[in-house]
């Protein structure tokens, strides 16, 4: 590690500096957590398990018991993982404000971040509290053109979605996935090849009604659109008054967020969300919801026709 990136964490606050540490280099492998936030968990665990797995290449492998002996055994000689990124005029002009009323919404031209730590927060994988707590001291209140920030070393969702654009030439590279599984049970989605290798791995969240979810069994992608936009219909309708849709554009706070992945049963598909916190628990109307910065790399990762199995 770096003696700049030491420095960092002394910065940090958090209380174990390695755990953020294995986070990202895990999501740098393909092995999200969700939100990296330098809390050790259940979904830091199952990434941590999956990509001891993968390595051992079908041999049973000698686990990490923490992740202090995960980052020492795997991730100890990787490069620093963090760059400086300095905030634009350009982003803060991209800033929005997104109106509670359904009709207003409709009338924005996209529906992008509302504030500087939301949109710098998604661009690292991060927790807001711990960017934060990675960039002690800001004013998130009153951010200016020029201040520097140290976030994680990510592609940019844009890069992730120019990556799923098979005909465009000089596109970022993504391994092809030759089958999505999603569990129910574990609340993940993962991504294999053509010859059975497990890609990458992302915690999903899933329908709060057991009965909206999908039935088991095999599905495949059949739309598959960077920057949707979303038709809004309200849960109820009052008798006798005309249901009332609204289309909300495209952007990252865009309910389904900046990719879409529909199956071939009407009105479900595996999508983004702008609420990566929420990520692991149920609440999506039947839908497989992902971070948006999993959603951009899934979408990257697959095409139409890509199949598609729900596991219990």
């Amino acid at each position: 590690m770096t003696l700049a990136a030491l420095a960092l964490f002394a910065a940090l606050g958090f209380s174990d500096s390695k755990t953020l540490a294995v986070q990202i280099h895990l999501d740098r492998a393909g092995f999200s957590c969700s939100t990296i936030d330098g809390q050790w968990g259940a979904k830091s665990e199952r990434a941590l398990r999956l990509y001891e797995y993968t390595r051992a290449n079908a041999r049973k492998p000698a686990l990490a018991a923490t992740p202090e002996q995960a980052y020492d055994r795997y991730f100890a000689n990787a490069p620093d993982p963090f760059r400086i990124v300095e905030v634009t005029r350009a982003d803060l002009d991209a800033l929005v404000k997104i109106p509670d009323d359904p009709a207003e919404r409709a009338k924005l031209g996209r529906m992008g971040y509302e504030s500087i730590k939301e949109m710098f927060a998604e661009r690292g994988h991060l927790s807001q509290i711990a960017l934060a707590k990675m960039n002690p001291g800001v004013d998130w209140e009153n951010v200016k053109p020029g201040l520097k920030l140290v976030i994680p070393d990510f592609p940019s969702i844009a890069e992730e979605l120019a990556a799923g654009e098979r005909g465009r030439p000089n596109r970022p590279k993504r391994p092809e996935a030759a089958l999505v599984k999603v569990s129910i049970s574990k609340s993940q989605v993962r991504a294999y090849g053509a010859d059975g290798k497990l890609l990458a791995l992302f915690p999903c969240s899933i329908a709060a009604n057991k009965a909206k979810v999908p039935p088991h069994g095999e599905l495949k992608v059949t739309s598959y659109v960077a920057w949707p936009n979303y038709t809004y219909t309200p849960d109820y309708t009052p008798p006798g008054k005309k249901v009332q849709r609204h289309i909300w554009p495209e952007g990252e706070n865009c309910p389904v967020g900046v990719a879409w992945m529909g199956l071939n049963i009407p009105g479900y598909g595996i999508h983004g969300t702008p609420r990566p916190e929420s990520i692991g628990f149920t609440g999506s109307h039947g839908c497989f919801r992902l971070a948006n910065w999993n959603a951009a790399r899934l979408y990257a990762m697959c095409r139409s026709g890509t199949k598609v199995v729900i596991e219990p």
